[in-house]
C-alpha cells in the first residue's frame, strides 16, 4: 500500500493565503475610490486570514500529538495576529465602518511586507462575490 502524500501542508496552505493577501493589498492601494469590488476585496481578506488561523491550528495540534507544546504554543503566539486581524476587519466590515480600513490594511502590510509581488497571479475570481458571503453569514466568534 502506498504513502498518502498531502500536497496542501499548513505551512504551504499559509504561504498561499499570505501571497493572496499581499496580491490584494496591492490592488487596493491602486484603486482610487472606495466601490463594490473594494468591499469584495476586504472581505477576502477575512477569509485569507481565517484559513491562515485555521492552518496555525493545525499545525500546532500537529506538534502537541508529539509532545511540543512549548514549540506550539510560541508558534500560535507568533500566529495569534492572524486571527485578531481578521476578527478587527469583519468587524469594521460587518459596522460599516470604512473609514478605518486604511489604519487595519497599513497594520496589516507589516506581516506581508517581506513577500515580493512582481506579477499579480491572483485574479479577480478569488475576491468576487467575499463581501456578499461575509455579510450572509453569522459574525464570526473570537476563540478567546
Amino acid at each position: 500500500m502506498s504513502r498518502i502524500v498531502n500536497l496542501n501542508s499548513p505551512a504551504k496552505v499559509r504561504s498561499q493565503n499570505l501571497r493572496s493577501i499581499a496580491e490584494v493589498l496591492r490592488h487596493l492601494a491602486d484603486k482610487t475610490s472606495f466601490d463594490a469590488e473594494s468591499k469584495d476585496m476586504a472581505a477576502s481578506l477575512v477569509y485569507f486570514l481565517q484559513e491562515i488561523n485555521a492552518s496555525t491550528e493545525q499545525t500546532a495540534e500537529a506538534w502537541e500529538k508529539r509532545g511540543y507544546w512549548m514549540k506550539a504554543e510560541r508558534f500560535l503566539r507568533n500566529w495569534a495576529w492572524s486571527i485578531e486581524m481578521a476578527a478587527n476587519l469583519e468587524d469594521v466590515i460587518r459596522n460599516d465602518a470604512w473609514d478605518l480600513l486604511p489604519d487595519l490594511l497599513g497594520q496589516l502590510l507589516t506581516y506581508t511586507a517581506d513577500i515580493q509581488v512582481k506579477n499579480m497571479t491572483r485574479s479577480k475570481d478569488t475576491w468576487q462575490g467575499a463581501y456578499e458571503r461575509l455579510m450572509a453569514e453569522p459574525p464570526s466568534e473570537i476563540p478567546w
